[in-house]
């Protein structure tokens, strides 16, 4: 039994700080988030510190659900998460297996229970996230196979607890109808993390650290028209966030090849191949359905 404990050194032998600062230059914003996932390292840190000192503790339940929409961070933090549970002692591996409905649940008799015990078996010791959950309850249709999932997955989370953590992630409406009409998951659910939109200018800050990852900058007239897009995609249906950021930037970097290349007899400097000029980005259609006055705006502000 230990009667004190360096909290200093108990820090830098399980090294989750430098998690938490490895997620918080991933994410640009996710305030809540990040404070949520602090939090919750900081009870398991005290817990597993209350092990050294031999003080009655039940392992806590870690099973999460995430929701909100796509392309918010969902993914990456279930990752950090899983890395954190492994450096304190929660999970033997600390992988994350990440599924959805069709790898979870098969379309005839006697095909589900062998699929789900599969991936659970693949996942122990570490995380399985379920995302978009909420698709295996289908209530609507009787011949439908997600029930007997379900009923493995409440089984395995409660007697399987200290060797495997769920999370489950989706949209918050229909997560919230999924637990009602599955109130065996609610009671399992230890952690409800809601991940918020990003606002435009955290978008925009979203773009430039892609663009830098990859060796790319924007000119002062690109970026311009980059915050314009962003308002009017964000107007248009099936915006991802950050995913739909990152497609944007692929489109961009096509466009700014083709343009480079036209000139055969071009003389290309390293400025050249690594800068998006407002023309790679006032291309996309976005523009050409959505504002006409705003890229002829833009078009005349790059040509003066």
């Amino acid at each position: 039994m230990q009667e004190q404990v360096n909290l200093r050194e108990e820090l830098e032998a399980v090294g989750i700080g430098e998690i938490l600062k490895q997620l918080d230059q991933e994410l640009i914003g996710l305030k809540p988030v990040k404070t949520r996932i602090q939090e919750i390292a900081s009870l398991l840190l005290v817990e597993r510190i209350r092990r050294k000192m031999e003080l009655t503790s039940e392992t806590p339940t870690l099973h999460m659900s995430f929701t909100g929409n796509p392309g918010t961070g969902k993914t990456t933090v279930a990752l950090r998460m899983a890395d954190i549970l492994h450096r304190l002692g929660y999970v033997r591996r600390g992988h994350v297996v990440s599924v959805t409905r069709d790898e979870l649940v098969g379309q005839y008799i006697g095909h589900t229970a062998p699929k789900t015990k599969e991936i659970l078996k693949k996942a122990m010791g570490g995380v399985l996230f379920i995302d978009e959950a909420y698709y295996l309850h289908r209530p609507d249709n009787e011949r439908d196979y997600g029930q007997e999932a379900i009923e493995i997955l409440l089984q395995v989370m409660e007697s399987q607890r200290e060797d495997l953590v769920v999370i489950l992630a989706g949209y918050a409406d229909r997560m919230e109808r999924f637990f009602s009409s599955n109130p065996g998951f609610r009671s399992r659910i230890a952690h409800h993390i809601d991940f918020p939109d990003y606002s435009n200018e955290e978008l925009l800050a979203i773009a430039e650290v892609m663009l830098r990852h990859m060796n790319y900058k924007f000119t002062s007239d690109a970026r311009d028209a980059f915050v314009r897009y962003i308002a009017l995609r964000k107007a248009q249906p099936l915006f991802s966030n950050a995913r739909s950021i990152r497609n944007a930037l692929d489109r961009i970097r096509l466009r700014q090849a083709n343009r480079l290349v036209a000139d055969e007899d071009a003389i290309l400097s390293v400025d050249d191949v690594q800068s998006v000029v407002a023309s790679d980005v006032l291309a996309s259609r976005v523009f050409e359905t959505s504002q006409p006055a705003v890229v002829e705006q833009l078009t005349d502000k790059r040509r003066r």
